[in-house]
C-alpha cells in the first residue's frame, strides 16, 4: 500500500512488500456503520491507570464502554503484540501508537483512515503540526494523544554560581558547553546517549530538515541536506572537543546522581521530562527551564521528542464509536486533567487547554510558570513539514551505528549521513517502496 502520499493515505494493498498484516486495506471497504446496540471498546496502551480516564467516559456514555488493556510499551513488546494480533484478525479497537511508528503500521495495512468517519469535524481542535504527523492528504490515521515539545532544563543554582545563562542559540550552546568543561568540578553540560538517536533526529527536525517527503508514488529522501549538515557539524564539534559526558546517558541512574551533585547541570528534552527531572534528589527549587537553543536564521523555535497517538486498528468493528472516545479523551478538559494526573501524559494536543496543573507556577522549578512560558509557545512553533519514516526502526539502527562509530573516533557524522541515506533507501526499495534522493 505504502507508495508515499497515496500509499500513506489511499486505500491499497501491500502486494509489493509481502509484509502486510492484512492483504487488503480495510480502507478499501465500505465504512462500518454505527452499532444499533451497546458497544464495548478495548484500548491497548501502556499508559498507567488509563482505566480511570475510561471510567469517566463510561459514566457518561453507557452505550459505549471502553476498557483499558495494559500492554508493554511499544518497543518492549507492545508493537509486536499489535502486529501479531492484526495478522491473526484480532487486536484491540484502539491502540497507543507513537507518531514515528504510524507509517510502519500503514505498511501493514494496520490502521483505519479516520477521515472516513468524520474526523474533519474535529480537526480544528488540534495543532497543525501535530495533525501533519498523522495525516497524508485528506486521510488521518491517528488522533494526537500527547506530544513532547522540547526545552532546556538546567540547574539554576549552578548556572548562577558560575555566571552562566541559558543558551539562546546553538553557537551559544557550544560556547556554554566549553565553559562548563573548563569549570570543574561541574564536569560536562549534558550527557549523551550514543545508542539513541532521538535527540539528533529532533534537532534536525527543529533545523528545518524534511527527511522523508511523500510525492505521488514515491518517497523523496533527504538525510544529507543543509539542515541535517548543520546539526551533524554541531555534534561533530561537540564530540571532537569532548563536550558531552558519553558515559552518562540522559535520565539513566548515573545521570540522576550526577545531576543531583551538579556535575551535569542541564538536559535538552521533551516537556514530559519535567516529571523525571523532579526525581533528581535534593534539588527542589534549584531547577529552571528555558527555550530550546535555536538556529538564528533558519528552522523553528522548538521540536518534539516523543509523543503518541490513539489509532483505530484495522480489525475494529466500531471505528466511529472509537473516534468519539478518542476525540473526547484528547480535547475535553476533564479527560486531559485525568490523563495528566493519572497517566502522566506529555503535552496536551489541544491548543485550547493544556491542563489545570500546567497553568500554575512550580515550586520545584524555582517558582517558574515554565509550562506557560516555555512549552506552550514551543508546542506551536514546530516544523509542520516533517514526515516520519516508513522504516523508523531501521533508520534508528543506521543512525545509532553512525553515532557510535563517530564517538569511537571513526567517520565524522556529517560524512556518515551519505551512507545512512544509502542504507535507508536500499531498505525501502527492498520493502517495495518507490524512492529517490532529494539531490
Amino acid at each position: 500500500m505504502l507508495g508515499a502520499a497515496g500509499a500513506l493515505g489511499a486505500a491499497g494493498t501491500m502486494s509489493a512488500c509481502g509484509a502486510g498484516a492484512a492483504a487488503t486495506s480495510v480502507n478499501n471497504q465500505a465504512p462500518i456503520p454505527r452499532a444499533d446496540g451497546p458497544v464495548r471498546l478495548t484500548y491497548w496502551a501502556w499508559l498507567k491507570d488509563l482505566q480511570v480516564v475510561c471510567d469517566a467516559w463510561n459514566a457518561k456514555n453507557p452505550d459505549v464502554q471502553v476498557e483499558a488493556v495494559w500492554i508493554g510499551s511499544g518497543n518492549s513488546g507492545g508493537y509486536a503484540k499489535m502486529f501479531a494480533a492484526l495478522a491473526a484478525g484480532g487486536g484491540g479497537d484502539i491502540a497507543q501508537v507513537e507518531f514515528q511508528l504510524l507509517p510502519s503500521f500503514l505498511l501493514q495495512n494496520g490502521l483505519v483512515d479516520l477521515s472516513r468517519y468524520g474526523f474533519a469535524e474535529h480537526a480544528s481542535q488540534y495543532r497543525e503540526a501535530d495533525l501533519s504527523r498523522v495525516s497524508v492528504g485528506d486521510s488521518v490515521y491517528g488522533v494526537p494523544q500527547d506530544t513532547g515539545p522540547m526545552g532546556f532544563f538546567y540547574r539554576r543554582d549552578v548556572f548562577e554560581q558560575l555566571g552562566f545563562t541559558p543558551p539562546a542559540t546553538w553557537q551559544e550552546w557550544l560556547d556554554l558547553a566549553r565553559a562548563v568543561k573548563d569549570a570543574p568540578p561541574v564536569g560536562r553540560l549534558e550527557g549523551f546517549n550514543i545508542n539513541d538517536p532521538g535527540n539528533f533526529t529532533s534537532y534536525c527536525m527543529q533545523a528545518g530538515a524534511e527527511w522523508f517527503t511523500p510525492d505521488g508514488d514515491e518517497w523523496i529522501v533527504d538525510l544529507t541536506g543543509e539542515p541535517t549538515r548543520m546539526v551533524a557539524e554541531l555534534l561533530d564539534t561537540a564530540f571532537s572537543e569532548d563536550l558531552f559526558n558519553l558515559s552518562l546517558a540522559p535520565l539513566s541512574s548515573g545521570w540522576y546522581a550526577a545531576a543531583a551533585t551538579g556535575q551535569i547541570p542541564a538536559i535538552i528534552t521533551g516537556s514530559w521530562g519535567d516529571a523525571l527531572v523532579q526525581s533528581v534528589g535534593g534539588t527542589e527549587g534549584l531547577w529552571a527551564v528555558a527555550p530550546m537553543p535555536r538556529w538564528p536564521d533558519t528552522g523553528y523555535a522548538s521540536a518534539t521528542l516523543g509523543g503518541s497517538t490513539a489509532a483505530v486498528l484495522a480489525n475494529s468493528q466500531h471505528p466511529a464509536e472509537a473516534l468519539d472516545f478518542m476525540v473526547w479523551m484528547t480535547t475535553d478538559p476533564e479527560a486531559i486533567d485525568l490523563l495528566i494526573e493519572n497517566s502522566g501524559i506529555g503535552w496536551s494536543p489541544s491548543p485550547d487547554y493544556v491542563g489545570a496543573s500546567r497553568q500554575q507556577p512550580s515550586e520545584f522549578f524555582s517558582g517558574q510558570n515554565y509550562n506557560q512560558e516555555v512549552f506552550a509557545p514551543a508546542a506551536d512553533q514546530q516544523n509542520p513539514d516533517w514526515t516520519w519514516s516508513p522504516i523508523y526502526l531501521e533508520l534508528n539502527d543506521a543512525l545509532s551505528a553512525a553515532i557510535r562509530e563517530r564517538t569511537a573516533g571513526g567517520t565524522m557524522l556529517v560524512d556518515a549521513m551519505d551512507g545512512v541515506q544509502a542504507t535507508v533507501m536500499d531498505i525501502m526499495r527492498h520493502k517495495g517502496l518507490e524512492v529517490r534522493s532529494a539531490s
